[in-house]
């Protein structure tokens, strides 16, 4: 993948994806002088972690019959002031049906094994429950 990247000032960072187009604008958090009308950074490593779970399941569980359409992840992410860095990441996966325990086995295997899973520094705490039938 290959984007780029501009600072447009006020806080203000605009990612343009080459291929496509699409835009991801963040911005800096209230309390460091943004405005929080977007997401800051550190909160897009923490919905590309959730992404990256779902997206992994779908990918994978796809020639195995598993359908997740419809499946959430309900994120919390937190940050610890002094080195400055993401400390936490809370995470629900809800899937609306139920699934057999050997599917159950491959989807919470494959999603704690995805991409962003496994490039988390140690140091970040990571909590994911899934929840299926919801």
């Amino acid at each position: 993948m290959t984007s780029k990247i501009t600072y447009v000032g006020d806080f203000k960072i605009i990612s343009e994806h080459e291929k496509s187009g699409a835009e991801i604008v963040t911005c800096a958090p209230l309390r460091e002088g943004g405005t929080s009308e977007y997401f800051s950074p550190s909160d897009i490593f923490g919905i590309s972690y959730g992404q990256s779970m779902l997206m992994a399941v779908a990918v994978l569980g796809k020639p195995r019959g598993i359908d997740i359409t419809g499946a959430t992840c309900e994120l919390k992410k937190s940050t610890y002031p002094e080195p400055k860095r993401i400390g936490t990441i809370f995470c629900i996966v809800r899937f609306p049906k139920n699934y057999t325990p050997e599917e159950k086995k491959f989807i919470e295997d494959t999603a704690l094994n995805c991409p962003v899973a496994l490039s988390i520094h140690p140091n970040v705490q990571t909590t994911v429950l899934f929840e299926y039938g919801h």
